[in-house]
């Protein structure tokens, strides 16, 4: 069973000052999973992990993770410019967009940041734009089906993402010829995904295609890049992926495939958000009502604008009675926000221990894709978020929405204040 990370006491602690809803995280929890991804590939000297900005882009965060050592994968324009601002230049900024309009690359290249080409016409409209750096990467997408074993994990022939093996291998050429002296490969061909066994495949993949561009261009990749999937177990039967097995996997790939072929210099990268983030966040509502219709329904302060993925994908999150940890959970309840969609539900017909107007609900696995995606459908203003420290205290990392907010970008000057 999924324990939250905080009390009913702490939570009726901070909304005398924060009122819910709010998505707070769990600092000591963060730095140990953090820790733990570094010492899993600590076998590979260059490793880098670069944090997924669009995961949870908060500073205070980025910052939490910049003093454990890692880097941040940005995909905007102002993702680059928040991470400008926590002081990552350089090498510590992978910059991975597609359809990428030519004030980002302009960014990603003042900043200095590695940037991850996405389609091979990106070449002339990155030389045009910004100009061609001695640093770069490219993302591949192998096409059809990507398996392990007999399972299927995704359909990468389906995606909009990445150049082909035929036009990787003209692309580096191109590169070469325009000055690049340091090399790197990209791809991500599976999301949410806890088997153990993917990063090993993926790393695999691209170190056996590494070795092909070596032979075909005499190009040695510098550093390869695995990018996010790894998954975490939402519901609570699923297995938690473990970090340790997936670093001795790729490790394994690497010494079978790079190795031999005299890459054994090549730097591992990942930029993992939902795997560091995810569980270490919960949405915590306040429950305003209890409708008695053709079902029972559980009517909170937050909606799908505070947690969307409910609502987009019919995603499983486990809620947690705050008080009630170890009541029986005996009562079956669709727990609802308030906008103007049937979609906007956290759980249906969810077996609950009995509920009552007032009890605080910690909705799990929100620290990653959750704030992050809210929206303003219905006027609903995005909530706070908040950090629980490792000492028990905590800090607001970002204030709730106000209507002033909402109407800033309206031309009615003086009118809302």
């Amino acid at each position: 069973m999924k324990k939250p990370f905080v009390s009913k006491e702490k939570i009726e602690e901070i909304s005398k000052t924060i009122p819910t809803p709010f998505h707070i995280y769990d600092e000591k929890g963060i730095k140990e999973n953090v820790r733990n991804l570094l010492k899993a590939f600590s076998w590979n000297k260059g490793y880098r992990e670069y944090f997924a900005v669009k995961a949870t882009p908060n500073p205070f965060i980025l910052k939490l993770l910049q003093k454990e050592g890692c880097g941040v994968d940005c995909s905007s324009l102002t993702e680059l410019m928040m991470s400008d601002a926590c002081d990552l230049s350089g090498t510590d900024i992978m910059f991975s967009s597609n359809v990428t309009p030519a004030e980002d690359f302009k960014l990603a290249k003042k900043l200095g940041a590695i940037i991850n080409l996405d389609d091979i016409t990106h070449i002339d409209f990155l030389e045009k734009t910004a100009g061609i750096p001695e640093t770069i990467c490219c993302r591949f997408n192998p096409g059809g089906l990507f398996k392990i074993e007999n399972a299927i994990m995704d359909t990468p022939g389906e995606a909009k993402y990445g150049f082909t093996k035929e036009q990787l291998i003209e692309g580096y050429t191109i590169l070469k010829n325009k000055g690049v002296k340091r090399f790197g490969l990209h791809a991500f061909l599976a999301s949410n995904t806890i088997a153990n066994q993917y990063y090993p495949a993926l790393a695999r993949l691209l170190f056996e295609v590494a070795v092909e561009i070596k032979e075909k261009t005499g190009i040695c990749i510098d550093f390869i890049n695995l990018s996010g999937g790894v998954g975490i177990p939402y519901k609570p039967d699923e297995n938690k992926t473990d970090i340790f097995a997936i670093g001795e996997g790729v490790h394994k790939a690497f010494d079978d495939v790079l190795v031999p072929a005299g890459l054994g210099n090549v730097s591992i990268f990942t930029e993992l958000g939902r795997f560091i983030l995810g569980p270490y966040g919960h949405l915590i509502t306040k429950v305003i009502h209890h409708k008695h219709t053709h079902k029972e329904y559980i009517g909170c302060d937050a909606c799908a604008a505070n947690l969307m993925r409910p609502a987009m994908y019919g995603a499983y999150h486990h809620i947690t009675v705050l008080g009630k940890e170890n009541a029986p959970c005996d009562h079956k309840y669709d727990v609802t926000g308030g906008l103007c969609e049937n979609n906007d539900k956290f759980a249906i017909d969810r077996m609950l221990p009995e509920i009552e107007i007032g009890d605080y609900l910690a909705i799990h696995d929100s620290g990653a894709h959750g704030f992050s995606m809210g929206y303003n459908y219905n006027g609903k203003l995005r909530s706070a978020e908040v950090l629980l420290k490792e000492d028990g205290s905590f800090e607001k990392i970002r204030r709730a929405e106000t209507p002033a907010d909402y109407f800033a970008s309206f031309d009615f000057t003086g009118l809302f204040k």
